[in-house]
């Protein structure tokens, strides 16, 4: 009679609804993927968020760093993992929504193997110049970066971090929308990109907060930001889309991604889990060294993902990127 009662208790458990499972969510530690090294924006992020959730959810929340491959062996690890909220990805967007523009056969499917459940945090680029340079002695202004390349098509070079990076894409975004043709010089890394510029060995540069020092010591000189709000830290730096080319918007996110099937209880515990601690304003304090605090979450965040991807991968054919 005890088995048959022991019985009859774990199949009615079996068979509880699955928000009532998810009640007791988490229930042992969680894994935060991150697919780049220790010390760079997303795995700071990653950190931050991380603590944030241990205190408020009660478990600890691990920090496992998956490097290679621009993030997609950290992706692939998680699209296989189950589908319980304890395994989840800490990813920027290039990861998800540029994959399928430069890998021919992905190992994960962007969309179909994730539920995304927020972005926290948005990294816009800054357009620069060397402010020393005698060259741009005369670009104060982003139309006077563009009058200058419609005098000398092909003359102007730019640095990116490198092919199908987000900086390449934005600057290939650019030139689409202002009708000039600029020259490419990739490097390996925005912060060789940015040493380039400073060495004057190419005019201009889309850069990271990581500008926003060489920018305010004088040695760069910040024409305009490509998200569409201005950055606090730059205040009077306008933005691309005030500049003359409205909805202009290009920039990166970190976000958080469970496996597909993943439990709308669960997901609605995250959610409100990482928007709670993007309000917090000590959590805030620390998101803003790396970027602007932002949560777009659930649906909207989907939809983000969607539409970027179909912007950016129509940049990446007018610019000739094709999948390998």
């Amino acid at each position: 009679m005890k088995k048959r009662h022991l019985l009859t208790a774990a199949l009615a458990g079996a068979m509880a609804p699955a928000g009532l499972r998810a009640e007791t969510y988490p229930s042992r530690p969680v894994r935060l993927v991150v697919g780049f090294t220790p010390g760079g924006t997303i795995d700071v992020v990653a950190r931050i968020m991380g603590n944030h959730l241990s205190r408020g959810l009660g478990q600890p929340f691990v920090i496992e760093n998956r490097t290679g491959a621009n993030g997609m062996i950290a992706a692939e690890a998680v699209a296989r993992a189950r589908p319980d909220g304890h395994t989840i990805f800490v990813s920027n967007s290039s990861t998800i929504t540029l994959v399928n523009s430069l890998v021919a056969n992905p190992t994960y499917d962007p969309i179909r193997s994730f539920r995304p459940i927020a972005s926290v945090l948005t990294v816009p680029l800054i357009l620069s110049v060397n402010a020393t340079d005698a060259r741009m002695a005369g670009v104060r202004t982003l139309a006077d970066l563009i009058a200058m390349a419609r005098r000398q098509p092909g003359a102007i070079a730019y640095g990116s971090a490198g092919n199908g990076n987000i900086t390449h894409l934005g600057f290939e975004l650019l030139a689409n929308v202002a009708g000039v043709q600029l020259l490419h010089v990739p490097f390996r890394g925005a912060a060789a990109a940015q040493t380039a510029l400073l060495a004057g060995d190419v005019s201009v540069v889309m850069d990271t907060m990581s500008a926003v020092p060489q920018i305010r010591a004088g040695r760069m000189r910040a024409l305009a930001v490509t998200s569409l709000s201005r950055l606090p830290d730059l205040p009077d730096v306008p933005t691309i889309a005030e500049s003359g080319h409205p909805g202009f918007d290009v920039n990166f996110w970190v976000g958080f991604f469970a496996p597909a099937g993943t439990e709308d209880a669960i997901a609605r515990t995250l959610e409100q889990s990482l928007t709670a601690a993007v309000a917090d304003p000590a959590v805030r304090e620390q998101l803003q060294s790396q970027g602007v605090p932002q949560v777009i979450a659930g649906d909207a965040f989907a939809s983000k993902i969607a539409r970027e991807m179909q912007i950016l991968g129509e940049a990446a054919r007018r610019a000739g990127i094709r999948p390998e």
